[in-house]
């Protein structure tokens, strides 16, 4: 064999290889000890709290996740700013549909917001700090910072009280960017990446829905354990699991949904509270 053609060949591996490496690289999950991992395996969490789908016990309500530690469930939130920076519990960028509000959240003061009533009941728009007051530690919880104008000011203020917080507890988030914050800044938190299908994803580029859809975004983050809608999921989601990523559903409704799963976040019945 002549030099060049041994060069030749050298070269077309190594181009081989890297085409097989890139992709795990970029898919690579981060690490998590067997004791981090513990108080989320096998458990099911309750959706925003045990909240009905009547409405009399309102998602994110203190009754919903007071019921939730009652009962023994892990319990999964959303917090997010209100416009004088309060880190408050609630899920949707506005308020039409749990206040029957034409306002987005952060656009109102928490005096103005704790004002409103959710789903027409008695109940308020609870601070973060008056929930962990409330859960006391009963049961693990899974955090959702939601995506807004100031990430990194949430990112902060929510890792302070966490911080103070008596409990087990882990963040996720839609944004790969706030999950990357908290990479840098709290390593001793376990961090989750959300993902859906490309076709989910409202508000952002096409080209970018895929890739996060894919998990090509966890370079940036290395998440521990990826959330991801129930479905069918794409390959590299489930390389990364493969490669230690835990596996957590969301949102069931009903308990065949374990199966598979290292985490379940459910709403509207009621499962048992540990599955492994």
């Amino acid at each position: 064999m002549r030099i060049k053609e041994k060069s030749g060949m050298k070269g077309g591996l190594l181009c081989a290889a890297a085409a097989v490496s890139l992709p795990l690289i970029l898919l690579a999950p981060g690490r998590a000890t067997k004791r981090q991992k513990a108080p989320f395996m096998g458990m099911n969490f309750a959706h925003r709290g045990l909240h009905n789908r009547d409405k009399s016990v309102p998602e994110n309500s203190l009754e919903a996740f007071e019921l939730a530690a009652q009962a023994g469930y892990g319990m999964e939130l959303d917090v997010q700013l209100s416009k004088d920076g309060q880190v408050v519990v609630f899920h949707d960028d506005t308020l039409e549909r749990v206040c029957g509000v034409n306002a987005r959240v952060d656009e109102l003061s928490y005096e103005e917001l704790k004002k409103l009533r959710l789903c027409g009941t008695e109940h308020t728009i609870p601070l973060f700090s008056e929930v962990l007051n409330t859960i006391r530690g009963r049961g693990p919880l899974i955090v959702e910072l939601k995506n807004g104008k100031r990430n990194r000011e949430l990112c902060e203020k929510t890792y302070k009280l966490l911080s103070d917080y008596r409990g087990e507890v882990c963040i996720e988030s839609f944004n790969p960017m706030i999950v990357a914050w908290f990479r840098r800044h709290a390593k001793d938190l376990v961090r989750g990446q959300l993902a859906m299908p490309a076709g989910y994803y409202g508000g952002i580029k096409k080209p970018l829905a895929f890739l996060m859809s894919l998990g090509f975004t966890n370079v940036l983050c290395r998440p521990q354990f990826i959330a991801y809608r129930i479905g069918k999921k794409p390959l590299t989601v489930r390389l990364a699991e493969k490669m230690g990523a835990m596996k957590v559903a969301w949102t069931s409704h009903e308990p065949k949904n374990e199966k598979g799963n290292d985490a379940v976040i459910f709403e509207f019945y009621k499962p048992r509270v540990n599955f492994k």
